[in-house]
């Protein structure tokens, strides 16, 4: 694990969530690859995989935050896409095969009544072209040999579809949507397209949001080597790891309890400040005010579910 000079002049591991600007042309994994080089360390974790065409919002976790990758809370990821109708591809973008071409003309109505129909609790096929594993294999993997296999559909919501913009002459356009964890957007174009009957491919997409975290929080590979090259203190950067559990109830503990908890003991809920009523997980701090963990009620104790110290 890398060490760093903290604000303070004290020296540590560094620790934190970074949010990234991914640029199209890396795959999520040259992101905490090219990021290792930068800060030095390897305990690198992200959240929420962007497909090389893709841009935008990529939260990376380092250090003891990396454990929060799979308790994460929010999984929610907001989109804005670029879209061609008329044409289907073998990877439903426009860095595929293209498999057929349809000249139909589509007017705006028709393609806001069509996109109407994906809003809610949908049922997604995922694409041959994705890290989806059958039967042991990714898909992708399967497909790059010519193989296609049956998928079982998936259950996904989109929160709301926009057509923020349509040339009906050129059958291109814009769109934002807001969906859960596990949805793919190249696919929904592909449908509407189908649902319209002369199919439609993606041509470029940015995540503006993930994981509670917008492209007003993300940094760059420009941003970060640049300081690294002055000499500056990258934690900067960081964001500290109980951010993305913002909305969990806190319990601070006095010096005694936080010993036995930092030594695994479950603790006593009635030797405790009175919790609020119909929570169940809290975050934890210290005496001090330190960030210890998530913990959660078992009966008539707290027991720690995850802790980052």
């Amino acid at each position: 694990m890398a060490v760093v000079t903290m604000a303070n002049g004290v020296c540590g591991e560094i620790k934190g969530i970074l949010c990234m600007y991914k640029p199209a042309g890396f795959t999520s994994f040259d992101v905490i690859a090219k990021l290792r080089g930068i800060l030095k360390t390897r305990r690198l974790g992200h959240a929420g995989t962007l497909d090389p065409m893709a841009e935008g919002v990529l939260p990376v976790f380092a250090g003891n935050a990396a454990k929060a990758v799979d308790m994460l809370l929010c999984h929610d990821k907001t989109y804005r896409a670029e879209f061609a109708l008329g044409k289907v591809t073998d990877t439903q973008d426009s860095t595929g095969n293209i498999i057929s071409e349809n000249d139909r003309a589509v007017s705006r109505d028709e393609l806001e009544k069509a996109a109407g129909k994906f809003c809610g609790n949908i049922m997604q096929i995922p694409p041959m072209y994705s890290a989806v594993s059958v039967n042991g294999k990714r898909l992708y993997e399967l497909a790059r040999q010519g193989k296609t296999v049956e998928r079982q559909p998936r259950p996904v919501t989109v929160y709301s579809l926009e057509i923020l913009s349509y040339n009906e002459n050129e059958r291109r356009g814009e769109l934002e949507i807001s969906c859960s964890k596990g949805t793919y957007v190249r696919t929904l174009i592909n449908d509407i397209g189908e649902a319209i009957g002369c199919g439609g491919i993606m041509t470029g997409l940015v995540r503006t949001a993930a994981c509670g975290f917008s492209l007003e929080d993300c940094v760059t590979f420009e941003d970060l080597q640049q300081a690294a090259d002055r000499g500056e203190n990258l934690s900067k950067f960081l964001l500290p790891v109980d951010t993305v559990f913002a909305s969990l109830p806190e319990i601070r503990l006095d010096e005694a309890r936080e010993r036995m908890y930092r030594n695994g003991v479950k603790l006593d809920i009635k030797r405790l400040p009175p919790l609020p009523k119909g929570a169940d997980r809290f975050r934890i701090y210290g005496a001090k005010g330190d960030f210890l963990g998530i913990a959660k009620t078992d009966g008539n104790v707290l027991r720690s579910e995850k802790n980052f110290y």
